[in-house]
This record gives C-alpha cells, structure tokens and sequence, in this order.
C-alpha cells in the first residue's frame, strides 16, 4: 500500500509559503511503483515567462523580478530563467514562445495578448512536452495550469463599490460610462459582465466600450466619444477596467472641463493610482496581490518541470474551464478594494509602495489630510 502525502500551501497578502522540499521531496505521483510516473529533474530545469505589455506597471516592477527571484530560489541558484515582453503584440509573442520551444525550456509562464491566437503556440508546446502555465489571463489550448485573480469577483467589487460612491445618486436615472479592457484578453469580458450586473441593479449602463490593448490613449478617446454623446453633465461615474484607463478618462474629462470627478474605479493599484486616489481624481481601484500570484506561478511552473505533481497540483486546488480545455487545475488569488480609506492597510503593509514613494511632491498634502504623514 502507497501513502501519499500531500503538502499545502498558504498564500497570505504578500508572500507565499513554499512546500517543504523535505517534506515531500521524496514521494512520487501514484509510488515509486509506478512505471508511469513521471520522471524527476534535478534544479536544472529551465523556465520560461511570457509578459504581454509595459504600459501596466506591474508586470516589470513587479511580476517578472518576483517570478525570476523565486525560480532561483527554488532551484538552489541552478535553475535558469528565460524572459521576452510581447508590448502588445500578439504575433511577437508567438514568435517569442517558438523561440522558447526552440530553446527547450522545461515550463513556459505566458501572460497572453490574444488568447485564441496563443492556443496553437501551446498545443505545440504540448506535443514538444513542454508545460505551460496560463498566468493572468487564461490562454487557450491545453495549458497544464491557470495562475489568476477571481475575474467576476475583480468586476462585482469594481460595480458595488461604484454604487456605493453614488449613495443616495445610485438610482436608475444614474448614466453610467464603462470603459472595458481589450476584446482579445478574456479577462476583460469577466470583468465587464461582473460589473454590469452588479451596476445594473442600481443604475442605468449607457455607453459601454471595448479598449482595444488596454491603452491609455484608446481609453481617453473612447471617454470623449462618451462625452460627446452625453454631456459631462449627464455622466454619474464611470467604470474604467484598470489603472492604466482610468488615467486616460481623467484626462479627457479635465480636457472637457470637469474639475471635480466623478466616481470612477480602476484595477491594478498602481501608483499613479493610488496618488489619484488620494486626491479625489479616481475613487477606487481593486489591488491583486500580484506577489502572491507571481511567487504562485514560480513555483507551480518549476515543481511541474520537476514532475513534482503531488506539490504542484496542491497549488491548483480549483478547476476552471477555458473555450478548448476542460478541468484545467488553477490557483485563484482573491483581491481587495482600495480606496482613500484603506491604503495603508494594502500596498503600504504589503510593501507595493512606501508612504516616500506615494507621497512625493504634490501629493504630500493630500497624504497628510488621509494620514499617511
């Protein structure tokens, strides 16, 4: 009789417990019996990560020195880390992920720009066994894995707490302007659909628009198209899907002469954000613990290429389905609101941002009337 042991992991606000390699380093998926069980690798194993832009900030700051930290870490300084950024181009990032099949990597991490053009660039990855981890965005074909945030829990938070901005002004006679993310990301249409239907239930939905790759500048024509159909005057708030397109808003509302916002979300906590946040251009954004979600897919993609499933799939507790695979093993990261009230006990605590660093020059003063000084 074989006993199995399973470790577990515990993802808490900025860091996350690895497996104990003493723990578990000794047992194989279904016992050491087992002709078919996959073979083991050392810490020579070679990881691969696909990030899709730079116009959000996190993926450089944030993702791909956690991600390429933690591959060392895990694989004692032995394991090696291979790196490209698509800058939104999803032909590019197809040309970067058959360089990496090329170059044998043991796992690829891809956080896709288009998630249907990705899928055959995974199925070859497949059929050369090489495992693919879906990071961010759920890419399509049969990746081994989906690292993310809870997409509808992203939108019901960004909806609810714009109904909550309005109060007593969240009624049906409330226009509301929804600035989406790209059509080509299927986060964007979980996102969307989770938001409307929370702001459904409270206000009325006018003008919706998709942003193609999430740009800035995309984001701010669309608001002026808005603008012009309804007059500033008629607009109660405005959801905008992240950080990046909430700027963009903003500036096209202050073009269009609005001094004081309107209630107007985000995602991403970056920190042009929180800034604005501060002193009232922006009223939330939805911070992901992106440390947690990136030192997840670290380790996700090195036990998979160590054939340590028993540790990998204790990572992978859920199941999600995507357009061509079923059932595939996903880590989900819960998120939180952010807003003028609870900065200090998110990015500052969890150590994104220091009180320095957000309250640089114009911004002191708004930091101490919210008591951050």
């Amino acid at each position: 009789m074989n006993t199995r042991m399973r470790c577990v992991t515990t993802a808490g606000a900025a860091s996350v417990l690895l497996v104990s390699l003493t723990a578990c380093g000794g047992v194989l998926p279904g016992g050491s019996s087992d002709s078919n069980a996959p073979v083991r690798k050392g810490n020579d194993v070679k990881i691969g990560l696909l990030l899709p832009e730079k116009e959000t900030a996190r993926y450089e700051k944030f993702d791909r020195p956690i991600i390429e930290k933690q591959v060392s870490e895990l694989t004692k300084g032995k394991g090696r880390f291979v790196y490209a950024n698509a800058d939104q181009d999803a032909d590019l990032q197809n040309e970067q992920f058959q360089k990496m099949i090329d170059e044998k990597v043991d796992t690829v991490i891809v956080d896709a720009v288009d998630a249907h053009t990705i899928g055959a660039m995974v199925k070859k990855a497949n059929e050369a066994g090489i495992h693919v981890i879906a990071y961010d965005r759920l890419a399509e074909g049969p990746v081994d894995a989906y690292v993310g945030f809870d997409n509808e829990l992203v939108g019901q938070t960004q909806g609810k707490e714009l109904v909550a901005a309005l109060g007593a002004k969240a009624t049906k006679s409330s226009k509301i302007v929804m600035i989406n993310g790209s059509p080509t990301d299927p986060n964007a249409k979980d996102y969307r659909d989770s938001a409307r239907a929370e702001l459904e239930n409270a206000v009325t939905v006018v003008e919706s628009y998709d942003t193609d790759g999430w740009k800035p500048q995309n984001a701010k024509a669309n608001m002026e198209r808005a603008i012009a159909a309804l007059g500033v005057s008629n607009i109660a708030a405005v959801y905008s899907a992240n950080d990046g397109m909430a700027g963009g808003v903003i500036e096209a509302l202050k073009d269009a002469g609005v001094t004081k916002m309107p209630p107007i979300s985000g995602q991403d906590a970056e920190l042009a954000a929180v800034q604005r946040i501060l002193t009232g251009d922006q009223y939330m954004t939805v911070y992901k613990p992106y440390p947690d979600e990136a030192a997840t897919a670290a380790e996700m993609a090195v036990r998979v290429a160590q054939g340590r499933d028993i540790e990998f799939e204790s990572l992978a507790s859920s199941r999600t389905d995507s357009p061509t695979t079923k059932q595939i093993h996903t880590a989900s990261i819960s998120v939180v609101a952010l807003t003028r009230k609870n900065i200090k006990e998110t990015v500052i605590k969890d150590k994104i941002f220091t009180v320095k660093q957000i309250c640089a020059g114009k911004y002191e003063a708004a930091c101490v009337a919210a008591g951050l000084k």
